[in-house]
């Protein structure tokens, strides 16, 4: 016997719902399903409402949330690609996330107003919520959650998760080294029966915004314009590598700095996304070159195959010092030496950057050059672009839909009476 929204739980429906964030976007659905119900970008287009409706006005679109008081001096937020990719006058692109934690909780409460109301259309007291959290979240930034969903959304019980812990749960081990290549960094963490040790995590700032960037310097050390799709009203067919023809949009005057820097990188990640790939060993021109080239039109219409500096792109992964491989060798030695074997024998490699063509069997091959001989290595990744990327978040699905996890909650009675405190005793 299954619920309205197919929980199903001792017969009761429980509804609870994984909230993943992230630099790069927000995963947000019910416990229990596959993948998550929306991916929604971690920025917020702030800007003046161009026009606010009265109150028996019908708002055309249900995907914008108002704040402020003020008349005339109103402030609309704009979130998700369907209101965030509309060239407005005077929004400004801000993001809630910094350092791996929330950082802006007003933008963030926007967010969660959001979900609530858009994704999950349904009051946010039915619902036990799970959080997942970067390994070095601080004390406050985790206090603060809580404090939110208990007071502001009244959640009926609440859950905080460490992302590396529920990474090694959605790849099916307790025990495993989980290497997160997200976007603002990549992170290896040691997890030993499904606890995440903190004194031994290691994070570098290298990660799919640090390619971006890379992409956007070679283009432009190879004179390629890359245009925002946005400014594009048509464009011309043409013969590879021949000048762009195309016709440009009038565009609203005003339009700010962050948002059309947002746009355009939204393009070199399009762009990494298509072309990057890892070549199996430390890059060589000459293998590289032996490769068969990917096409790849940018908006403006120009179009040219790329070759060996597709692999060149991706060498920033697997840096001397900043790369995965030494990040792995410096997580698992920084562990007791009875730990290691397990570790080692149980490489878990996950995040958005993790499904770039060749990265697994690359990063497999560095760590075998540098595993100690008397461990056995083995590394694992799961075979789905989406599990890869969206690995935390399905850990937490699986998590808060097993029965004998439902005593583990926080509910807001136990944190009625022990407030805050109950957060280091129930969710280490």
């Amino acid at each position: 016997m299954s619920g309205p929204n197919g929980m199903l739980y001792g017969g009761d429906e429980i509804g609870a719902l994984v909230f993943d964030p992230g630099h790069h976007s927000l995963r947000v659905g019910y416990a229990q399903e596959d993948t998550p119900k929306a991916d929604i970008p971690a920025v917020i287009g702030v800007g003046p409402a161009t026009h606010i409706p009265d109150a028996e006005e019908k708002v055309p679109d249900g995907n914008v949330t108002q704040s402020g008081t003020k008349a005339g001096n109103e402030l609309r937020h704009y979130i998700d690609v369907t209101e965030l990719h509309v060239a407005r006058p005077g929004m400004e692109v801000q993001t809630y996330m910094k350092d791996g934690q929330v950082d802006n909780w007003d933008l963030f409460e926007k967010m969660l107003d959001y979900c609530y109301a858009k994704v999950i259309r349904s009051p946010s007291e039915h619902h036990p919520a799970l959080f997942t959290e970067a390994v070095w979240t601080t004390r406050p930034a985790r206090e603060k959650l809580a404090e939110l969903l208990f007071e502001k959304y009244q959640a009926p019980a609440f859950f905080l998760v460490k992302n590396a812990v529920l990474a090694a749960f959605a790849n099916g081990k307790s025990t495993a080294l989980v290497v997160d290549a997200g976007a603002s960094q990549t992170s290896a963490v040691p997890v030993i029966d499904g606890y995440a040790l903190v004194s031994a995590a290691v994070r570098s700032p290298v990660g799919g915004d640090h390619l971006a960037a890379q992409a956007k310097a070679m283009l432009g050390s190879m004179h390629i314009q890359m245009l925002p799709i946005y400014s594009i009203q048509s464009k011309e067919v043409i013969r590879e590598r021949e000048r762009a023809r195309y016709t440009l949009k009038t565009l609203p005057a005003g339009l700010t700095h962050s948002w059309q820097q947002y746009m355009l990188k939204r393009q070199y990640e399009d762009f990494c996304h298509c072309v990057a790939q890892v070549s199996e060993s430390a890059y060589d021109e000459r293998t590289a070159a032996s490769v068969p080239g990917l096409h790849y039109e940018f908006p403006g219409g120009y179009h040219q195959d790329f070759g060996p500096e597709r692999f060149k792109l991706t060498e920033c992964f697997f840096e001397q010092s900043l790369g995965a491989p030494h990040l792995v060798c410096a997580a698992a030695s920084s562990c007791d030496a009875d730990a290691r074997p397990a570790l080692w024998g149980s490489v878990v490699a996950c995040g958005g950057v993790a499904n770039t063509p060749g990265y697994l069997d690359r990063l497999t091959k560095e760590l075998a050059s540098r595993a100690p001989s008397s461990h056995r290595l083995k590394s694992h990744a799961a075979p789905s672009p989406a599990e890869r990327r969206f690995a935390a978040w399905i850990g937490g699905s699986i998590l808060a839909s097993i029965g004998s996890f439902q005593q583990m909650w926080i509910s807001s009675q136990e944190y009625d009476e022990g407030g805050k405190g109950q957060l280091e005793r129930k969710c280490p």
